[in-house]
């Protein structure tokens, strides 16, 4: 959840390159674009007025900040009835479940109310620890198995009072995913989408090389690592920008959404690459929640390229998967 720089040295050599920026879903977004070869060009105001009415759509559908819509209107609904939702919030949903249950409940589209409650969700620490008898009345309300949903129609209900869904850490994800299908629908095959961070990549840069994208070090002190990309995604998420101290110790935004409390372990960062941007940002938030050991066994387990960065006594020591090294050396997921 935290923004990758984008490496553009070696841009300019080659087809020419554009770039298309807006504001979206409560963040940036920009989109850089390979001229065709055969030299056809890219009509970029249409261009962005198809970008723009897309992420409009997803704002319509997973924005928290807008009453009227899909999921703000869900979680003012109360009583346990089916309440109809578009195919788009039901895939973004099946996505972060599919997620969950891998993880073992690290990642939880329905932990939003714990995020209010520790003040983290204005995008701001309240600096307070809460009340421990409001976080236990939160608890019983969150996890995936208080929610059902049906394919057709579409539809979505909650069996335990109070549930609510917020699809932030995986929506702006999904988004970058589907801008990159609609310029592939546009005819384009080389180009490179960021929404808030979250980056999803098809076809080379310019110059012909993998597109490169930074990682940005804990310690923001600028650029750790510089990672290849080509017909993949990535994502990073830290605890490390939203936070606050009490007593010594650092509650970070990032929340077991098992406990209700804020992760307190070595790992600072988790970094994944994968083939769409949704999972990706998933991943690398549930990974950081399950900590160093649990984190990296799953994450080798199951074959995820992802980079672990873990506090030390010594500094910063970084953990690399099998697969996350594989993209290092040139290999395709």
């Amino acid at each position: 959840m935290l923004a990758a720089a984008l490496i553009l040295a070696g841009c300019g050599k080659g087809p020419e390159t554009f770039e298309l920026r807006g504001q979206a879903m409560g963040t940036t977004w920009s989109i850089r674009v390979i001229a065709p070869a055969d030299g056809s060009g890219v009509a970029l105001e249409p261009l962005r007025e198809r970008v723009t009415a897309r992420l409009e759509e997803f704002e319509n559908v997973f924005s928290t900040w807008r009453p009227d819509s899909e999921v703000s209107r869900f979680n003012a609904r109360e009583g346990e009835e089916w309440f109809a939702v578009s195919p788009l919030f039901l895939d973004v949903l099946e996505e972060a479940v599919r997620v969950s249950e891998l993880t073992g409940g690290a990642f939880d589209v329905t932990a939003g109310p714990l995020v209010e409650l520790w003040g983290f969700g204005s995008g701001g620490a309240a600096e307070r620890i809460p009340d421990r008898a409001a976080l236990d009345r939160l608890l019983p309300a969150t996890g995936g198995e208080h929610l059902q949903w049906r394919e057709s129609p579409p539809a979505v209900r909650r069996t335990r009072p109070g549930m609510q869904l917020d699809f932030s850490a995986i929506a702006k994800g999904y988004a970058a995913d589907e801008i990159c299908d609609l310029l592939f629908e546009a005819g384009l095959s080389d180009y490179l989408v960021e929404i808030g961070g979250e980056v999803s990549a098809r076809g080379m840069r310019a110059d012909g090389q993998a597109w490169s994208i930074g990682i940005e070090s804990p310690d923001r002190t600028g650029v750790t690592e510089a990672v290849p990309l080509w017909d993949a995604a990535i994502a990073t998420s830290g605890d490390y920008r939203n936070y606050f101290e009490h007593d010594g110790r650092r509650y970070s935004h990032v929340l077991d959404p098992r406990t209700g409390w804020p992760v307190y372990h070595g790992l600072t960062s988790v970094t994944v690459i994968a083939s769409s941007a949704a999972t990706a940002d998933a991943l690398a938030t549930a990974l950081l929640v399950l900590g160093p050991e649990t984190g990296l066994q799953l994450a080798v387990d199951h074959g995820m390229a992802a980079r672990l960065a873990v506090r030390t006594e010594d500094g910063l020591t970084v953990l690399r998967t099998p697969a996350f090294e594989a993209t290092l050396t040139g290999d395709r997921l």
